[in-house]
Parts: C-alpha cells; structure tokens; sequence
C-alpha cells in the first residue's frame, strides 16, 4: 500500500484491507472497520484514525487464538456444523466437492510427489478431520498424523481412448462421494498419459477446505516437493495452531454483545426481504431443487476493465462492488423486481493466525440492494458499497444462523435468502512452481450448481476481468445464459459511459437482438379473409377442429365444439331480448369462458359488444351505458341499482339450461362494426 498515494489505486481489494486490518490489533491494540480504511484510502489518513480510535477508546484487548487440548472432543466452528447438518438432511453431494485438476509435463519424481501430498496431510489437522456424532451431536477427531493420502494411479499409456478414459477417470473422481465419518476427506489420483506426462487430481471435501485453502496448499505442495527431490526435509515452519483451535475461539469469539450486534444487523438488513427472485426461465422450476449445472465463460476486455477501475477510484468502491451494481441492475432488468438479495462469499479470516491454514472458514453475505425510484448510477454505487461494507462488518455470523434469524419461507424447489451469487475471485491461488515440470490447469468437467445463476470473476495478469457465469440446466438454456453475460456486460459499459443517468435507462439489449425483438418478431403481416366476419371465421375453425380446446380457464376447458354449442344458444337468448343489428350490449362480466361465449354470442346475433370493467365506479358504469345506448347488459352479479337497461345475469349453469340451437344467420361482414372500446383516459370517449 505504501507505494501508491491511494488505496484505490489498486482497485480497492477488499481482501487486501481485510490482511491490513486484521494485523492491527496485535500491532496497535487498535480494532478499525473496514468502512474506516475506506472512508481514509491514504496512509496518512489511515494512521491519523488509528490515534483517534486509540485516544478515545485506549488499548484494546482480544481474545488471544491459543491452541486447545487435544484429549477432549473437538468442536466444529460453526460453518463445518452448518455442512455437517446438510449432509444428514441430503446425504453425501458432488456440490461440496473442491476439485483441482493439473497437467504435469516432464520428468516428475512419484515418490517425492506423494510424499508432499501425505506431509501436507500430517501438517493440516483440517485435512484429518472427521465428524463423529454422540447422541445426535457431531465432533471431530482428528485421524493419526501417520495417515497417508488416499492415491490411485492409472496408466494409460499407449491406450488408444487413452483420453476418453481420462475424462472417465475424472468424472469418476468428481463423483465419487467422502465419507465423513471415517476420512480422510482428501483423496489423490494420479494419471500417466506418456513418461513424462502426467494428469494429476486432488479432491477435497469443503467441509474441510475453501478457496482460500486452495492458495496455501499449492504454495505449500511447490514447496515440499522442490525440497524432497533434492532430498531435504520439509521447510515449511510449524504451524503456531491448527483449525480445530480457530473452531474453539470462535464459539468463544462469537458470543453476547458481539453476537447480539450481528443478530440485529442481519434481521433488520432482511427484513420483509423477497422469498425469491423470479427470473424468467426457459424451464418451470421443478418440484425439488436439482442441481446439474454447466457454465459459460466471461470476458471483459482491458479497456472496459481499467474503464471500470477509473469509476472505482471516483466512487471509492471496489471492482467488486462495481459488478455487483450492474448485476443488479441486470437481474432487476430481467426479473422486474427492484428489491434483490445476492448472496457472495467471504473469506472470513481477520485473524492474522489463521490466514496460513488450510480449512473452511469461508462465511456467505446475503446482499440487500433496492433499486426503486430509478437510482442514477451513481446513487446505485453508493448504496452499494454501503451496502458491502456494512455486510463485511457484520461477516462472522454463519449464514444458517442467519437464515434461522430471518426465517423465510422454506421451499424445496430453491435455496433459501437468495438464490443468485456473485463471487470475487480475489484470493491467493498460489505459485505450483515445481523443478523441472511444466504445470498447467487440466480441465475438470462442472455439471454442479448450487444456486439459479452463481457469477464467479475475478482480475487476471493481462488486466482483463474474466471467469463464468454457472447456471443451473434444469431452469436455463446455455443461449438463455449467454445474453445474460452479454447483459452483464452491456451494463457495465453503461455505468462507465454515463454514471449520472438512471440505471433503468441502461441499454442492455444488443444490435441484434434488439433488431429481433422490434423488427423482425413484429413483421406480422398475414393474409387474411377480411370480408368475412369474426364469429364466420371462428365457425369454420370448429368444422375443422370440433373437439380441440378452444378455452382454458383455471382447471376448466372448453372444445370449440362445445364453446360454440354456448354461444349459439345465448345468441337466440340475446335475439329473443330484442338484440339486433348494430345495437350494442354491455359485457360488465370479469375474465372468465363467461366472458368469451357472451362476446361470441352477441357478434353471432349481429350486435356489438361493449366491454367494461366490473371494478370501475358505479358512475362511470352507467355513462358507458347510457352514452353507447346499450340495448342489454351482461353481467356475471345481480344489480340492485336502478336502471332503464335490462340486466343480464350470465353463469356457466344459466347458460346451460337453455335451449339448443343452431347459429343465428345474420348478415354481418368483415367491415362492420364489432365492438367499442372505451378508453380510461381524461375524456373516456370511444374508440
């Protein structure tokens, strides 16, 4: 930080304040939230809160991380208790699966590389946890440090679907399921392709593992390996303590006043928040949550990119925060709803002990953010980093306590809080600098998604932002999916182009679809036999198709034989009411087959029908009807007002008591009038 005049010269991570902060307790006796390192983005500025915190509020003491007794059973922290409940509510799922997958060209010295793999298993105790219940409650025992890393090798060398077999083995990998009870919740395999080339994948449990984890364990698997080829003993330093030491503080960190401050943020933050969001799916939701995934990839170029980096630094926000606010409006755009919830996941480590261990300490936010009354786009980035900011502070309640706090609504066919993500690729995901191996990422099938959409971006080395958007198949198609991303992308030029103007003014649509949806969609012309009249045309369709259904309404349908068969006979009801040529009839009836067959029977006694909204007051009701001259009017409710015009009463039994009839013929035309609309406007006159 002390080579750049700002903290937001380098875009702001919030990763990087919560490693600077973390560190100041111990350094200073000083505690600062992590809104103060963004409200002072400067050293200067930075330091000058440090002494004010110190003057006010004097030394600070924490609760020291110290390590716990081994004889006695170990807790869970309460992220390993809130998957240990899913997996006895669920069963065993590829969802909480980590996988790493790697290509190794060269010679690569076995030996050596699994014995880094099972010194690494003797160094994490998170690694040789597993999860033992008494009497419904769970602990971890920790399995003895001489445990070796399960290993399975295939050769496949000189195999003609050598690569068929590998992708086998792979998703064989991927799905094969741990067990929590016995361990170990970490499993190694190892495929040979030719002699110097090798396919290696390491899988891991996230009950025992994170993102996070995944940095520390590449660092320290170079860094094992590099020292046994040369056979020497392992340089890694021990550690001071181990995860189930971070679970017992924890439980003793998170407690009264502390808790209580969290409870409240988190209930009044989602408060009457939204059960779910609904975007538009290619597919109804199923009955139960599925959870097959695929993804589609994002790339935002560098010109975009440091266009979004030059908005951060006049905002104050992150790139983070950035996307989050053209994914909302994306999402809002696509759902029609202006109050979202988006979950994103946190590291959780501001502790400086814990930032070396391999374990699962990664919390989820629920993100409130309302978008109501056209924010501009710089109002919506303001909410939104205060939004983030307040959610970062308040980070160390676990998500289930949370969700247990706000109690929603609990549904099967999707997650609870929200059920869209957006992760910030931001951690360390380390250097596998191995001594003589070119190692490259081998490509691990995804067919898992855990939420609706889950977008997952991050910086890269050539200063581009790229990564995924995962969606579930069940509800998307991979089209659907790529104008999303498109969407995304639209909105994020458009904060860049003009941060003043409302966000729902954002074009999001490209040239092409927009093209589509107003051109090419609408070019409607049709032939059509104008000189003959509606309820004609409809007669012939029921000689073609007599038993097709005509109408649907709620769990009642009706054949155009059979809606017909109604309209002819309320047609000699309305004729036999003195209903004829060109007079005009009041339909005061709501939606309903009702509604049809009575406009249907009063074209085919040669009159107009006039339709108008039961809701509307009795006043204006009885302009229209005064005004239009109606010779009739049907309605599905008696009337008790006083009235010159006869009143109808029409139901589904009435009009099936009467007689059957043919259809009247009467000489109507295409061109003759049909029906008069009048409009809700000021002056309410006909169209």
């Amino acid at each position: 930080v002390g080579r750049h005049d700002n903290f937001f010269e380098l875009g702001g991570h919030s990763l990087l304040a919560v490693r600077l902060l973390s560190r100041l307790p111990a350094a200073f006796g000083v505690e600062l939230p992590l809104a103060t390192l963004f409200a002072h983005p400067t050293l200067a500025g930075l330091a000058a809160a440090l002494v004010d915190t110190r003057a006010q509020d004097g030394p600070q003491h924490h609760l020291a991380l110290t390590p716990i007794s081994r004889e006695q059973p170990l807790p869970l922290s309460f992220a390993q208790q809130r998957l240990w409940f899913l997996a006895q509510l669920e069963g065993s799922r590829t969802a909480y699966h980590i996988p790493l997958a790697l290509q190794l060209r060269g010679p690569l010295d076995v030996v050596a590389w699994r014995r880094s793999l099972d010194a690494l298993l003797a160094r994490h105790e998170a690694l040789r946890s597993v999860f033992v219940a008494v009497e419904g409650q769970p602990h971890v025992e920790l399995l003895p440090a001489e445990q070796r890393m399960p290993w399975l090798t295939h050769d496949l060398r000189g195999m003609a679907d050598a690569q068929d077999q590998l992708r086998q083995f792979v998703l064989d990998e991927a799905h094969a399921p741990f067990d929590l009870v016995r361990g170990p919740l970490v499993r190694a395999r190892l495929l040979q392709l030719d002699d110097d080339d090798h396919v290696f994948v390491l899988t891991q449990h996230h009950i025992v593992s994170d993102g996070w984890s995944m940095g520390v364990l590449v660092n320290e698997l170079s860094a094992l390996y590099a020292a046994f080829c040369q056979g020497q003993s392992s340089p890694l330093p021990p550690l001071a303590i181990q995860y189930p030491d971070y679970a017992a503080w924890q439980r003793q960190w998170l407690a009264g006043d502390r808790l209580q401050q969290q409870v409240t943020f988190w209930r009044d933050h989602l408060a009457e928040a939204p059960v779910c969001l609904t975007l538009p799916t290619d597919r109804r939701r199923p009955a139960q949550q599925v959870f097959s995934g695929d993804l589609v990839p994002v790339q935002i170029d560098a010109e975009l990119t440091q266009g979004l980096k030059q908005l951060c630094q006049r905002h104050g926000t992150t790139l983070f925060m950035t996307v989050l606010a053209a994914w909302a409006v994306v999402l809002s755009r696509l759902s029609g709803q202006d109050d979202l919830v988006i979950g994103t996941p946190t590291a959780n480590r501001s502790h400086p002990d814990i930032e070396p261990l391999i374990g699962f300490f990664v919390n989820t936010l629920a993100l409130r953010l309302n978008l109501s009354g056209h924010p501009s786009g710089r109002e919506l980035l303001a909410q939104v980093r205060h939004t983030a900011l307040a959610a970062q502070a308040h980070q160390d309640l676990p998500f289930e306590q949370v969700v247990e706090i706000v109690n929603p609504p609990r549904h099967l066919d999707h997650a609870p809080l929200f059920q869209v993500m957006l992760a910030w690729q931001n951690n360390d995901q380390g250097d596998l600098a191995l001594p003589g191996l070119q190692v490259s990422p081998a490509s691990t099938p995804l067919d898992v998604a855990k939420f609706d959409l889950d977008l997952s971006l991050g910086e890269t080395a050539d200063g581009t932002i790229a990564g995924a958007l995962i969606y579930a198949t069940a509800l998307f198609d991979e089209a659907t999916i790529q104008r999303h991303r498109d969407y995304l992308i639209a909105a994020l030029r458009g904060l860049v182009a003009d941060e003043v103007q409302a966000v729902n003014r954002i074009p999001l649509l490209g040239k092409a679809e927009r093209t589509l949806l107003l051109e090419t969609w609408n070019q409607t012309a049709a032939p059509y036999p104008a000189e003959e009249a509606v309820h004609t045309l409809f007669e012939q369709q029921v000689l073609r198709t007599p038993d097709a259904v005509a109408v649907v309404y709620e769990d009642h349908a009706l054949s155009y034989a059979e809606l017909n068969d109604r309209a002819n006979r309320l047609a000699h009801h309305l004729i036999g009411h003195g209903v004829g040529a060109d007079d005009c009839v009041v339909t005061l009836l709501e939606r309903s087959p009702t509604l049809v067959i009575a406009e249907l029977a009063i074209l085919k006694a040669g009159a107009v029908y006039v339709p108008l909204d039961p809701s509307a007051p009795p006043a204006r009701q009885q302009w229209v009807i005064t005004d239009c001259a109606s010779r009739l009017v049907l309605s599905d409710t008696p009337s008790d007002r006083a009235t010159e015009v006869p009143v109808l009463v029409l139901d589904r039994e009435t009009i099936d008591a009467l007689p059957p009839a043919r259809g009247p013929a009467c000489e109507r035309r295409g061109g003759d009038l049909a029906y008069v609309m009048y409009t809700s406007g000021s002056t309410g006159t006909p169209k």
